[in-house]
């Protein structure tokens, strides 16, 4: 019995070269007791493994699907996974289409380990929380995350990270190697790393979106479990929260179907009632914003008016130098009549008071002033102003704009993006780009804060949530310049 000792940490040359070596001299898989690396294991006892001579054999081929497979094999942590490749590497020797028997007890076990490595490498990306330690030269930031990966994943999700964070320098530590990329090089480790005590600003951020998209009538623990297992918990800040709203889940939903549907009537009843039924107010000064929300609240330019409760008018000082611009009220902000001030709203301001941004100080308005929506139910669901409404509110949105006079406006979302400009580029093209525009002024485009909101995918959502805060440091960059 030869036995030979790895690393074993997903090095798929490692393995290829002790494959081939063991292939050429003719040794067959039982003969062989592949061992990996640790404190019992001595890498001498690899050297007397090391087969004499080769005879004389043909060289043994595979197709290219066993080298996709055994990438992936390699990087888990099962210490079979040497010699069930090797085994693999001599029965397709006899048959080419052996990857292919969905029933072979050493293919349905391979492609099993496969598909964990594959889950842990995604579970990885959906799942690390970067925490901000400082700056670095040239204006670069710089973050540490912590992860508890299953098996050997680190150096196969490294570039990921790499392509995807290539504007911070970054370190992630697990017990399993840590990955470094400071701009130019990015380093890989096998040393095992300790957990870091870390905490940061965009802790409470995550917190705040998580808190967001819970809706406790869809609670399926099995399902949440199954996406965000309980194991990466104790990692994430938002999971602190989850106890909680799991225990109160029951209580809301009997709350949410005793409150009244929130359809309101339409337009016109509502108008005729709050004219029968509030004091008269002093007329506002003409060419105040005062006058200006007066004036649009009787708005019949367009169809939204016939359903929406009311319109809703920007708000914020008269001399701001900075006004966020979105698309739309929604349910929450067309009831309270203030833009803004629904799940949306809320993780925006959690999001711009994170990077020091004084909502008090901005104008904040959208491009459409009536809410769009369909009703299902009890419920209003949004839909998209088409372009004809969009250019019916620029009316309005002129006048906020002539009125206020920004410096620096923030368009938030397509939408917002075509009222204020011609532009025909695609949002992704122009987003975190300031832009000059007429009038003196600079336009800054980003997503808005209901897109974050409405993210499946735990990988996307955790990239566009560092990216829009990105947005909005640059976006206090500029205001801060501009002062």
């Amino acid at each position: 019995m030869r036995r030979v000792v790895l690393a074993g940490r997903g090095d798929l040359a490692e393995w290829r070269d002790a494959a081939r070596a063991f292939a050429a001299a003719g040794i067959l898989p039982e003969e062989i007791d592949w061992r990996e690396k640790s404190a019992e294991a001595d890498l001498a006892f690899q050297r007397d493994a090391m087969p004499p001579a080769p005879v004389t054999r043909k060289p043994m081929t595979v197709p290219p699907a066993f080298i996709e497979l055994a990438e992936a094999v390699l990087c888990h942590s099962d210490p079979a996974r040497f010699s069930l490749l090797y085994r693999l590497l001599w029965r397709l020797q006899l048959d080419r289409q052996l990857l292919e028997a969905a029933s072979d007890e050493d293919v349905v076990r391979a492609r099993l380990m496969a598909k964990n490595v594959r889950r842990d490498a995604h579970k990885m990306t959906a799942f690390v929380r970067f925490k901000e330690v400082g700056a670095v030269a040239a204006g670069r930031r710089k973050f540490i995350a912590w992860f508890e990966p299953d098996h050997h994943i680190v150096r196969r999700t490294a570039p990921f990270f790499q392509r995807r964070f290539t504007d911070m320098d970054w370190l992630i530590a697990t017990p399993k190697g840590s990955a470094a990329w400071d701009g130019a090089r990015l380093t890989l480790s096998d040393a095992p790393c300790e957990k870091p005590n870390l905490t940061d600003a965009t802790d409470d951020l995550w917190r705040t979106y998580y808190a967001s998209i819970f809706n406790p009538a869809r609670l399926k623990l099995k399902a949440m479990q199954a996406e965000m297992p309980k194991k990466y918990w104790k990692n994430l800040p938002e999971a602190d929260l989850i106890p909680g709203l799991i225990a109160s889940a029951e209580s809301q939903v009997r709350a949410m179907a005793a409150r009244e549907a929130t359809q309101s009537l339409p337009f016109h009843d509502r108008l005729q009632e709050a004219a029968r039924n509030l004091p008269i107010e002093p007329e506002a000064p003409a060419g105040t914003l005062e006058a200006l929300s007066a004036e649009a609240g009787a708005c019949t330019r367009c169809p939204l008016h016939a359903k929406a409760t009311q319109t809703v008018f920007g708000e914020g000082p008269r001399d701001a130098e900075v006004m966020f611009v979105g698309e739309q009220p929604g349910d929450q902000e067309d009831i309270a009549g203030r833009p803004f001030v629904g799940p949306a709203g809320k993780l925006l301001d959690q999001v711009i008071a994170d990077v020091g941004i004084d909502r008090s100080a901005l104008y904040v308005t959208n491009a459409v002033k009536h809410f769009k929506y369909e009703p299902r139910g009890k419920r209003r669901i949004h839909q998209k102003p088409n372009m004809g409404e969009v250019k019916h509110c620029r009316w309005w949105l002129d006048l906020e704009l002539a009125l206020v006079k920004p410096k620096l406006i923030v368009a938030m979302g397509a939408t917002a993006l075509a009222a204020l400009t011609d532009v025909k580029e695609r949002l992704q093209d122009v987003r975190g780009k300031a832009m000059a525009i007429e009038g003196g002024r600079t336009l800054f485009v980003t997503v808005h804060p209901s897109y974050l909101l409405r993210i499946p995918d735990e990988r996307l959502k955790a990239e566009e949530m560092v990216r829009f805060r990105n947005d909005m440091l640059e976006i206090q960059r500029l205001m801060a310049s501009a002062g």
